[in-house]
Protein backbone atom coordinates (compact mmCIF):
# COMPACT_ATOMS: atom_id res chain seq x y z
CA UNK A 1 0.00 0.00 0.00
CA UNK A 2 1.13 3.46 -0.72
CA UNK A 3 1.55 5.87 2.19
CA UNK A 4 3.00 9.55 3.21
CA UNK A 5 6.34 9.49 4.53
CA UNK A 6 4.93 10.84 7.85
CA UNK A 7 2.78 7.55 8.19
CA UNK A 8 5.47 4.91 7.80
CA UNK A 9 5.84 3.45 11.11
CA UNK A 10 9.12 1.57 12.76
CA UNK A 11 9.07 -2.15 11.04
CA UNK A 12 7.54 -1.43 8.24
CA UNK A 13 8.71 -3.31 4.97
CA UNK A 14 8.94 -1.41 1.49
CA UNK A 15 7.34 -2.85 -1.14
CA UNK A 16 8.64 -1.22 -4.18
CA UNK A 17 12.59 0.61 -4.09
CA UNK A 18 12.27 3.91 -3.16
CA UNK A 19 13.46 6.44 -5.64
CA UNK A 20 14.33 10.23 -5.24
CA UNK A 21 12.32 12.51 -6.90
CA UNK A 22 15.20 12.95 -9.26
CA UNK A 23 15.25 9.02 -9.95
CA UNK A 24 17.96 8.27 -7.38
CA UNK A 25 17.50 4.89 -5.50
CA UNK A 26 17.39 5.19 -1.72
CA UNK A 27 16.20 1.89 -0.83
CA UNK A 28 15.72 -1.82 -1.82
CA UNK A 29 12.27 -3.33 -2.27
CA UNK A 30 12.49 -5.64 1.39
CA UNK A 31 13.51 -3.02 3.30
CA UNK A 32 12.60 -2.68 6.64
CA UNK A 33 11.98 0.36 8.04
CA UNK A 34 13.12 1.93 10.85
CA UNK A 35 14.54 5.73 12.34
CA UNK A 36 17.49 5.59 10.03
CA UNK A 37 16.06 4.30 6.87
CA UNK A 38 13.18 7.39 7.68
CA UNK A 39 15.76 10.24 8.06
CA UNK A 40 17.45 8.71 4.76
CA UNK A 41 14.33 8.98 2.90
CA UNK A 42 13.16 12.48 4.34
CA UNK A 43 16.18 13.78 3.79
CA UNK A 44 16.17 12.67 0.36
CA UNK A 45 12.61 14.11 -0.31
CA UNK A 46 10.83 11.26 -0.61
CA UNK A 47 6.80 11.38 -0.02
CA UNK A 48 5.28 8.91 -0.34
CA UNK A 49 6.66 4.69 -0.68
CA UNK A 50 4.57 2.16 -1.09
CA UNK A 51 4.97 -0.96 1.49
CA UNK A 52 3.73 -4.08 2.64
CA UNK A 53 0.34 -4.15 4.35
CA UNK A 54 1.05 -4.47 7.90
CA UNK A 55 -0.04 -8.46 8.08
CA UNK A 56 2.16 -9.33 5.41
CA UNK A 57 5.08 -7.84 6.72
CA UNK A 58 4.60 -9.72 10.07
CA UNK A 59 4.27 -13.40 8.53
CA UNK A 60 6.63 -15.98 8.33
CA UNK A 61 8.99 -15.49 5.60
CA UNK A 62 9.77 -11.84 6.60
CA UNK A 63 12.77 -12.46 8.16
CA UNK A 64 16.03 -13.51 6.93
CA UNK A 65 15.28 -17.52 6.65
CA UNK A 66 12.65 -18.59 8.17
CA UNK A 67 11.58 -22.00 9.15
CA UNK A 68 9.56 -23.04 6.15
CA UNK A 69 12.98 -21.70 3.85
CA UNK A 70 14.83 -23.24 6.48
CA UNK A 71 13.10 -26.95 6.36
CA UNK A 72 12.83 -26.76 2.41
CA UNK A 73 16.45 -25.94 1.80
CA UNK A 74 17.48 -29.09 3.57
CA UNK A 75 14.67 -31.34 1.90
CA UNK A 76 16.05 -30.18 -0.85
CA UNK A 77 19.99 -30.56 0.53
CA UNK A 78 19.05 -34.03 1.35
CA UNK A 79 17.13 -34.90 -1.70
CA UNK A 80 19.96 -34.10 -3.89
CA UNK A 81 22.15 -36.70 -1.66
CA UNK A 82 19.99 -39.17 -2.72
CA UNK A 83 19.72 -38.42 -6.24
CA UNK A 84 23.42 -38.26 -6.18
CA UNK A 85 23.77 -41.43 -4.88
CA UNK A 86 21.69 -42.95 -7.36
CA UNK A 87 23.65 -41.34 -10.28
CA UNK A 88 26.61 -43.29 -8.00
CA UNK A 89 25.14 -46.75 -8.13
CA UNK A 90 22.65 -46.61 -11.54
CA UNK A 91 24.08 -44.10 -14.22
CA UNK A 92 20.72 -42.33 -14.22
CA UNK A 93 17.86 -41.05 -11.52
CA UNK A 94 14.82 -40.56 -11.13
CA UNK A 95 13.59 -36.99 -12.48
CA UNK A 96 10.02 -36.92 -10.41
CA UNK A 97 12.28 -36.94 -7.21
CA UNK A 98 13.88 -33.91 -8.58
CA UNK A 99 11.02 -32.04 -8.51
CA UNK A 100 9.82 -33.54 -5.19
CA UNK A 101 12.82 -31.61 -4.03
CA UNK A 102 12.93 -28.23 -6.06
CA UNK A 103 9.41 -27.29 -5.91
CA UNK A 104 8.68 -26.70 -2.49
CA UNK A 105 11.76 -24.68 -2.03
CA UNK A 106 11.28 -22.42 -4.98
CA UNK A 107 7.74 -21.48 -3.57
CA UNK A 108 9.36 -20.59 -0.59
CA UNK A 109 12.17 -18.81 -2.64
CA UNK A 110 9.49 -16.39 -4.05
CA UNK A 111 8.67 -15.28 -0.88
CA UNK A 112 12.10 -14.17 0.04
CA UNK A 113 13.02 -10.38 -1.01
CA UNK A 114 16.56 -9.49 0.83
CA UNK A 115 18.60 -11.73 -0.86
CA UNK A 116 21.65 -10.31 0.15
CA UNK A 117 21.53 -11.52 3.86
CA UNK A 118 19.87 -14.52 2.62
CA UNK A 119 23.74 -15.28 1.05
CA UNK A 120 25.42 -13.77 4.29
CA UNK A 121 23.62 -16.35 5.99
CA UNK A 122 24.37 -19.08 4.08
CA UNK A 123 27.85 -18.18 3.56
CA UNK A 124 28.23 -18.96 7.36
CA UNK A 125 26.99 -22.59 7.21
CA UNK A 126 29.45 -25.62 6.39
CA UNK A 127 28.81 -26.18 2.62
CA UNK A 128 29.41 -29.64 0.82
CA UNK A 129 28.88 -30.48 -2.32
CA UNK A 130 24.86 -31.28 -2.27
CA UNK A 131 24.66 -27.82 0.18
CA UNK A 132 26.58 -26.45 -2.58
CA UNK A 133 24.26 -27.53 -5.60
CA UNK A 134 21.16 -26.58 -3.91
CA UNK A 135 22.45 -22.64 -3.68
CA UNK A 136 23.65 -23.06 -7.06
CA UNK A 137 20.12 -24.14 -7.71
CA UNK A 138 18.19 -21.06 -5.87
CA UNK A 139 20.54 -18.31 -6.75
CA UNK A 140 20.25 -19.39 -10.54
CA UNK A 141 16.60 -18.96 -9.91
CA UNK A 142 17.09 -15.30 -8.35
CA UNK A 143 19.13 -14.66 -11.28
CA UNK A 144 16.76 -15.58 -14.07
CA UNK A 145 13.82 -14.01 -12.44
CA UNK A 146 16.11 -10.45 -12.22
CA UNK A 147 16.68 -11.11 -15.88
CA UNK A 148 12.51 -11.72 -16.51
CA UNK A 149 12.66 -14.83 -17.83
CA UNK A 150 9.04 -16.36 -17.42
CA UNK A 151 8.31 -18.69 -13.96
CA UNK A 152 8.33 -21.95 -16.05
CA UNK A 153 12.24 -20.83 -17.76
CA UNK A 154 13.30 -19.97 -14.24
CA UNK A 155 12.30 -23.10 -12.21
CA UNK A 156 13.94 -24.94 -15.53
CA UNK A 157 16.92 -22.79 -14.93
CA UNK A 158 17.07 -23.64 -11.21
CA UNK A 159 16.96 -27.70 -11.69
CA UNK A 160 19.83 -27.40 -14.50
CA UNK A 161 21.74 -25.27 -11.49
CA UNK A 162 20.45 -27.66 -8.98
CA UNK A 163 21.62 -30.95 -11.01
CA UNK A 164 24.94 -29.32 -12.70
CA UNK A 165 27.66 -30.90 -10.37
CA UNK A 166 25.86 -34.38 -10.47
CA UNK A 167 28.25 -35.68 -12.92
CA UNK A 168 30.65 -35.67 -9.95
CA UNK A 169 29.10 -38.45 -8.35
CA UNK A 170 31.45 -40.59 -11.01
CA UNK A 171 34.79 -39.01 -9.54
CA UNK A 172 36.48 -40.45 -7.23
CA UNK A 173 35.45 -39.24 -4.00
CA UNK A 174 39.20 -38.68 -2.57
CA UNK A 175 39.14 -35.93 -5.70
CA UNK A 176 36.00 -34.24 -5.57
CA UNK A 177 36.30 -33.91 -1.70
CA UNK A 178 39.73 -32.80 -1.65
CA UNK A 179 39.93 -28.60 -0.68
CA UNK A 180 43.41 -28.16 -0.81
CA UNK A 181 46.02 -28.79 -3.81
CA UNK A 182 45.13 -30.60 -6.54
CA UNK A 183 47.67 -32.30 -8.56
CA UNK A 184 47.29 -31.74 -12.65
CA UNK A 185 45.76 -35.37 -12.60
CA UNK A 186 43.51 -34.46 -9.72
CA UNK A 187 42.38 -31.34 -12.16
CA UNK A 188 42.43 -33.61 -15.10
CA UNK A 189 39.82 -36.35 -13.51
CA UNK A 190 37.94 -33.54 -11.99
CA UNK A 191 37.10 -31.87 -15.05
CA UNK A 192 35.59 -35.03 -16.07
CA UNK A 193 32.81 -34.45 -14.14
CA UNK A 194 31.08 -31.61 -16.97
CA UNK A 195 30.57 -34.79 -19.24
CA UNK A 196 29.83 -37.24 -16.80
CA UNK A 197 27.19 -34.79 -15.95
CA UNK A 198 25.80 -34.42 -19.57
CA UNK A 199 25.47 -37.92 -20.06
CA UNK A 200 23.64 -39.03 -16.75
CA UNK A 201 21.36 -36.39 -17.24
CA UNK A 202 20.21 -37.34 -20.74
CA UNK A 203 20.16 -41.24 -19.67
CA UNK A 204 17.53 -39.38 -16.76
CA UNK A 205 15.69 -36.56 -18.35
CA UNK A 206 14.44 -35.90 -22.08
CA UNK A 207 15.62 -32.57 -21.71
CA UNK A 208 18.91 -31.48 -23.89
CA UNK A 209 19.12 -27.86 -22.16
CA UNK A 210 19.47 -29.40 -18.68
CA UNK A 211 22.24 -31.60 -19.67
CA UNK A 212 23.73 -28.48 -21.33
CA UNK A 213 23.92 -26.88 -18.70
CA UNK A 214 26.04 -29.39 -16.88
CA UNK A 215 28.11 -29.96 -20.02
CA UNK A 216 28.67 -25.67 -19.84
CA UNK A 217 29.27 -24.46 -16.78
CA UNK A 218 32.29 -24.26 -17.01
CA UNK A 219 32.81 -23.00 -20.17
CA UNK A 220 34.27 -19.34 -20.42
CA UNK A 221 33.19 -16.66 -23.21
CA UNK A 222 36.87 -16.13 -24.20
CA UNK A 223 37.28 -19.94 -25.13
CA UNK A 224 39.56 -20.34 -21.60
CA UNK A 225 37.06 -22.80 -20.12
CA UNK A 226 36.04 -26.81 -20.30
CA UNK A 227 35.71 -29.02 -21.22
CA UNK A 228 35.14 -27.91 -25.18
CA UNK A 229 36.60 -24.02 -24.76
CA UNK A 230 33.67 -22.33 -26.40
CA UNK A 231 33.33 -19.13 -27.01
CA UNK A 232 30.02 -16.77 -26.53
CA UNK A 233 27.81 -17.86 -29.18
CA UNK A 234 28.29 -21.12 -28.07
CA UNK A 235 27.13 -20.74 -24.39
CA UNK A 236 23.88 -21.33 -24.01
CA UNK A 237 21.81 -19.03 -22.01
CA UNK A 238 20.91 -21.26 -19.20
CA UNK A 239 24.36 -22.21 -18.66
CA UNK A 240 25.74 -18.65 -18.94
CA UNK A 241 23.41 -18.01 -15.86
CA UNK A 242 23.91 -21.12 -14.05
CA UNK A 243 28.12 -20.17 -14.42
CA UNK A 244 27.61 -16.94 -12.86
CA UNK A 245 25.49 -18.80 -9.85
CA UNK A 246 28.53 -21.07 -9.44
CA UNK A 247 31.08 -19.21 -9.52
CA UNK A 248 29.67 -16.60 -6.96
CA UNK A 249 29.05 -19.04 -4.34
CA UNK A 250 32.38 -21.04 -4.84
CA UNK A 251 34.22 -17.46 -4.29
CA UNK A 252 32.40 -17.17 -1.29
CA UNK A 253 33.31 -20.73 0.06
CA UNK A 254 36.71 -20.53 2.27
CA UNK A 255 39.12 -22.98 2.00
CA UNK A 256 39.90 -24.61 5.68
CA UNK A 257 41.63 -22.36 8.23
CA UNK A 258 41.46 -19.00 5.41
CA UNK A 259 39.09 -16.28 6.58
CA UNK A 260 36.39 -15.55 4.56
CA UNK A 261 36.58 -12.72 2.03
CA UNK A 262 34.11 -9.85 2.39
CA UNK A 263 31.52 -9.78 0.10
CA UNK A 264 31.91 -6.61 -1.66
CA UNK A 265 35.36 -8.60 -2.62
CA UNK A 266 33.74 -11.04 -3.80
CA UNK A 267 31.33 -9.46 -6.01
CA UNK A 268 33.96 -6.82 -7.52
CA UNK A 269 35.77 -10.03 -8.84
CA UNK A 270 31.82 -11.39 -10.48
CA UNK A 271 31.76 -7.89 -11.61
CA UNK A 272 35.31 -8.25 -13.02
CA UNK A 273 34.76 -11.65 -14.93
CA UNK A 274 31.66 -10.01 -16.63
CA UNK A 275 34.41 -8.61 -18.88
CA UNK A 276 35.47 -11.24 -21.36
CA UNK A 277 34.85 -14.45 -19.06
CA UNK A 278 31.30 -14.66 -17.76
CA UNK A 279 28.46 -13.26 -19.26
CA UNK A 280 27.65 -9.86 -18.44
CA UNK A 281 23.96 -9.89 -18.57
CA UNK A 282 23.78 -11.97 -15.72
CA UNK A 283 26.62 -10.13 -14.25
CA UNK A 284 24.99 -7.21 -13.92
CA UNK A 285 21.79 -8.80 -12.45
CA UNK A 286 23.90 -10.27 -9.65
CA UNK A 287 25.67 -7.23 -8.70
CA UNK A 288 23.08 -4.70 -9.20
CA UNK A 289 20.60 -6.58 -7.20
CA UNK A 290 22.79 -7.23 -4.14
CA UNK A 291 24.36 -3.97 -3.79
CA UNK A 292 21.21 -2.16 -3.99
CA UNK A 293 19.96 -4.94 -0.91
CA UNK A 294 23.03 -3.79 0.75
CA UNK A 295 21.88 -0.35 1.18
CA UNK A 296 20.75 0.08 4.88
CA UNK A 297 23.05 -2.78 6.18
CA UNK A 298 25.10 -2.44 9.24
CA UNK A 299 28.83 -3.00 8.58
CA UNK A 300 32.07 -3.33 10.36
CA UNK A 301 34.36 -1.22 8.83
CA UNK A 302 39.23 -1.64 8.91
CA UNK A 303 39.07 1.25 11.14
CA UNK A 304 37.43 -1.08 13.61
CA UNK A 305 34.08 1.32 13.56
CA UNK A 306 30.63 0.22 12.57
CA UNK A 307 28.35 2.09 10.73
CA UNK A 308 25.30 1.96 7.83
CA UNK A 309 25.63 1.87 4.25
CA UNK A 310 23.75 4.94 3.44
CA UNK A 311 24.32 5.26 -0.73
CA UNK A 312 25.91 3.23 -3.68
CA UNK A 313 28.59 5.24 -4.81
CA UNK A 314 27.93 5.59 -8.98
CA UNK A 315 31.71 6.13 -9.51
CA UNK A 316 32.76 2.72 -7.76
CA UNK A 317 29.98 0.62 -6.58
CA UNK A 318 31.88 -1.03 -4.61
CA UNK A 319 32.89 2.03 -1.99
CA UNK A 320 29.54 3.16 -0.94
CA UNK A 321 28.67 5.77 1.25
CA UNK A 322 29.41 4.88 5.00
CA UNK A 323 27.96 6.74 7.67
CA UNK A 324 29.67 6.06 11.06
CA UNK A 325 27.69 8.21 13.99
CA UNK A 326 27.03 11.45 12.91
CA UNK A 327 30.09 11.18 10.21
CA UNK A 328 29.50 10.03 6.96
CA UNK A 329 32.99 8.53 4.61
CA UNK A 330 32.94 8.18 1.25
CA UNK A 331 34.71 4.82 0.72
CA UNK A 332 35.68 5.44 -2.88
CA UNK A 333 37.17 8.62 -1.48
CA UNK A 334 38.83 7.49 1.63
CA UNK A 335 40.10 4.75 0.09
CA UNK A 336 42.02 3.46 3.56
CA UNK A 337 38.37 2.39 4.94
CA UNK A 338 37.42 -0.80 3.80
CA UNK A 339 34.16 -2.87 4.56
CA UNK A 340 35.38 -6.16 6.57
CA UNK A 341 32.22 -7.36 7.39
CA UNK A 342 28.58 -6.89 6.50
CA UNK A 343 25.73 -7.82 9.36
CA UNK A 344 22.37 -9.41 8.32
Amino acid sequence: MRVHITDVEHGDMLKEDAFSQVGLHILPKGTVIRGEETDLLKRHKVEYVDIESREEAEAPGAGVLSEAMRGHMELAIRGYQSIFLEALTSGKFDEVTVDLQLEPLLRTVDEHRDVASLLLVLEREDVSLYNHSMQVGMLSYYIATWLGYSREQCYAISKAGYLHDIGKSKISPTIRNRSDYLTEYDQRELRKHAKLGYEIIRSSMDDETTALVALQHHEREDGSGYPEGLTKPDIHPYSQIVAVANTYLKLSESRRGEAKRPLLDILREVHELGFGKLNEKPVQALVQHLMSNLIGKNVRLNSGTTGTIILNNPSDLFKPLVRVGDQFHDLSRERQLAIEEIFV
